[in-house]
């Protein structure tokens, strides 16, 4: 990573030869650029506070963070009602994290979010966000994705692979998109989430894939990343899933490797180290994930395709070396982590100045277990940034949850029979 010298004077920010001004091209003062030098004043400020010897002594507040998520297991304020359509996810969020931080909860916890999510099936297929709540492909990955990582095989037996079928299906579009639930609108997330879950619970169809792959590639925009649909802005949340879907069906071969590769790399802060979401953004923690799991899939797919299968005799594409192994700088993402995102009593959040929540605290964790985890061609190979017991546990880019429940569950269910 590169080091600046950073000197800020009224509106003008100094960083070495080159100059950051609260203006744009068009020499207008924008909201993004004021709050672009306020982040980074803010963010600078924390660093040189830090201790300069801080890459080898940060520790990450493991046990602070599992209780404040335990907390959430057993309790959520009256605020929390804000959120009744999101409780398959806050499941999702809490176990997601407790699992990266090998710090599980009991097994009556977990029985106890089994029984929950039980009921939040709904009886035509797919999960609701809450009790007798539509059936919705948001919920229904996180709803599948938690029940996953409890393991067990009630939780295993609580999904209904025919009902789910069906709704998966019927949230197909004939061009090969899917709305996100009945009368919903055309979302690439949900194209995600059902061919997510589709593939962990061994009911990925011809009939449910058709045409899929390719109207993938057309939300794949000038810039390199995908929109959200056909035509809108690329975005790393799309983008993320965008890939993440075409790695499932195996056709990396429709998008333009070049320009997503290059799209990615230019998401990750100059100062902070932290991702952005997309150009003219502020950095956020949960980019962490959403940016930094598409340079695993980046990697095996169109990087280095010959380190994971001999065979491949597809054109690699150098994008030159990164410490680590990912092409991004691993070392820099989990120092904006420990510096901005922790919060001393549990939890992390999404910059500095703003509050804890258990969305960021999921997707922090799981962006830092990829900056940690390099290429499986060098199993023996760590990037960790601060003291050696920051290490969590290994995180799948594809369905981020860990390769143990993906294999697990995969296991499981291939055992059952095909759907028709």
């Amino acid at each position: 990573r590169e080091s600046y010298i950073v000197t800020v004077t009224g509106d003008r920010m100094e960083l070495g030869t080159s100059r950051l001004t609260l203006t744009n091209e068009e020499n207008n003062p924008t909201v993004s650029s004021i709050e672009q030098i306020r982040v980074e004043r803010l963010v600078h400020r924390l660093m040189i506070m830090s201790d300069t010897d801080h890459h080898l002594t940060a520790l990450l507040q493991r046990k602070a963070h599992a209780k404040y998520l335990m907390g959430g297991l057993n309790y959520l304020p009256e605020y929390f009602s804000g959120l009744d359509a999101s409780k398959s996810w806050i499941c999702f969020w809490i176990i997601h994290s407790l699992e990266l931080l090998d710090e599980m909860p009991s097994s009556n916890h977990i029985n106890r979010m089994v029984t929950y999510l039980s009921k939040l099936q709904s009886p035509t297929g797919g999960f609701g966000g809450g009790p007798q709540q539509l059936a919705h492909l948001a919920p229904t990955y996180a709803a599948t994705c938690a029940l996953m990582i409890c393991g067990t095989q009630q939780a295993y037996d609580v999904i209904d692979r025919e009902s789910m079928y069906k709704f998966l299906l019927s949230r197909k579009c004939p061009d090969g998109s899917f709305t996100m639930h009945e009368n919903g609108e055309v979302d690439i997330r949900g194209v995600y989430c059902a061919l997510a879950v589709a593939s962990l619970l061994n009911i990925l169809t011809p009939e449910l894939t058709e045409g899929v792959p390719e109207w993938l590639a057309r939300c794949q925009t000038y810039e390199g990343g995908f929109g959200g649909d056909v035509g809108l802005e690329a975005h790393g949340g799309y983008t993320y899933c965008g890939l993440a879907a075409i790695v499932i069906l195996d056709s990396v071969h429709l998008i333009d490797k070049d320009l997503l590769v290059y799209w990615l790399q230019d998401r990750q802060m100059r100062l902070e180290g932290g991702f952005q979401g997309r150009p003219n953004k502020l950095v956020d923690g949960c980019y962490s994930f959403w940016q930094g799991a598409s340079f695993p899939l980046v990697d095996e797919y169109i990087i280095n395709p010959e380190q994971y299968n001999p065979d491949d005799d597809s054109d690699a594409i150098s994008f030159g070396e990164n410490e680590g192994g990912w092409c991004f700088n691993q070392l820099a993402l989990q120092e904006y982590l420990y510096i901005c995102c922790e919060d001393d009593h549990g939890g992390l959040r999404d910059k500095p100045g703003v509050r804890r929540d258990f969305y960021h605290t999921c997707y922090t964790l799981s962006g830092l277990s990829i900056a940690q985890h390099n290429p499986h061609y060098h199993p023996e190979s760590k990037t960790i940034y601060g003291r050696a017991e920051n290490l969590l546990v290994p995180n799948d880019p594809i369905y981020n949850i860990t390769p143990r429940n993906v294999a697990k569950a995969k296991a499981y269910f291939s055992a059952k029979p095909k759907i028709q």
